[in-house]
């Protein structure tokens, strides 16, 4: 089956509670809430059948049906957001689920299009193609803030496309050569909150236990690693923002702020 044959369905998990930013999906600074930010970046996409939102709040619930989006409510007992996105692919017919983050307000339809196609030809035995069952973006950066920075993960990735690791810390590490070197920009790729599976492989990977590296790292992508699963990475494009302080929803904001005093940009480009 080819890639536009197989369907496809977003689903966005949101939870009001949040460790490091309690009810940011609510936060509403820009005069929109965040996640309709995200849900206005998926919404057209082609070739995507439906966009839902799966929540533990009757209050996101209703913010959502003020902008006209679809939320469902799902336990309040999930450990992570892919068994949130798990519990709704139940009761999906679609292929292929994309969990897109609702905190992730410049995802665009490129990203989720360079997602399905990583599912797109002939099936192969290392997980490509029509074989693929797990895929996931990663953006080229070369800067030493964000390097060091434990909020934002940091991919490994093989020479042919395979998720190597995953890591909160300063990975791959480049040794300097002499003890004068090293302090300055590095390259290194950033994982991007989007992930995509066929319907089968989630629902297994939601049945999997959590594992020791995914306990230490806090990266639920590593428990499918950790079970010998491949994960494709594709290329993400443009500006990537995953929001976890009220200091980056802040620079988000101005950011904002910034777009609407340069002149209006389409939501999904």
């Amino acid at each position: 089956m080819s890639a536009s044959e197989r369907t496809a369905a977003v689903v966005i998990p949101a939870r009001l509670g949040s460790r490091r930013f309690p009810r940011k999906i609510l936060a509403r600074e820009t005069g929109k809430y965040l996640i309709q930010h995200v849900w206005e970046r998926v919404v057209d996409c082609p070739r995507v059948s439906r966009v839902l939102i799966a929540t533990d709040s009757e209050e996101i619930v209703e913010a959502c049906a003020s902008f006209g989006a679809e939320a469902r409510m799902t336990s309040a007992e999930h450990r992570s957001g892919t068994d949130r996105v798990a519990e709704l692919a139940e009761n999906l017919d679609e292929d292929i689920i994309v969990n897109v983050q609702g905190d992730e307000p410049y995802i665009s339809h490129t990203d989720i299009l360079t997602l399905l196609e990583l599912f797109a030809g002939p099936a192969s035995g290392d997980g490509q193609g029509a074989g693929t069952v797990m895929a996931t973006l990663a953006a080229e950066r070369r800067d030493s803030a964000g390097f060091h920075d434990p909020n934002v993960v940091k991919a490994v990735v093989s020479a042919d496309g395979r998720a190597l690791y995953f890591s909160r810390a300063p990975v791959p590490l480049a040794l300097p050569a002499s003890s004068e070197e090293g302090a300055g920009p590095v390259d290194w790729l950033q994982h991007i909150g989007i992930y995509a599976y066929t319907r089968e492989f989630l629902l297994c990977f939601a049945g999997l236990e959590p594992t020791a590296l995914e306990r230490r790292e806090k990266l639920e992508q590593l428990r499918v690693l950790e079970n010998g699963y491949t994960i494709r990475i594709g290329k993400a494009q443009g500006q990537h923002l995953g929001i976890d302080t009220e200091e980056e929803y802040t620079r988000f904001v101005e950011e904002e702020k910034r777009r609407k005093e340069g002149g209006a940009i389409s939501e999904g480009s």
